[in-house]
């Protein structure tokens, strides 16, 4: 599963894990991401789509 959103283009991004001690190590932060239907330049398909795209699309 490709976590990009289909709308934005949001995707994973990278971060540190901070331990008690201060130390860092690298980890990535993965979009959220869930499928649902949705309409693009008027062909509607089944896309991955991020929660804020799904909650702007049922402001309009």
């Amino acid at each position: 599963m490709s976590k990009v959103c289909a709308i934005c283009g949001k995707g994973r991004t990278s971060g540190n894990n901070v331990s008690h001690s201060n130390r860092r190590t690298k980890r990535t932060f993965g979009a959220n991401v869930h499928k649902t239907r949705v309409e693009i330049d008027g062909v509607e398909s089944t896309e991955y789509v991020c929660t804020r795209c799904m909650r702007t699309s049922r402001k309009g």
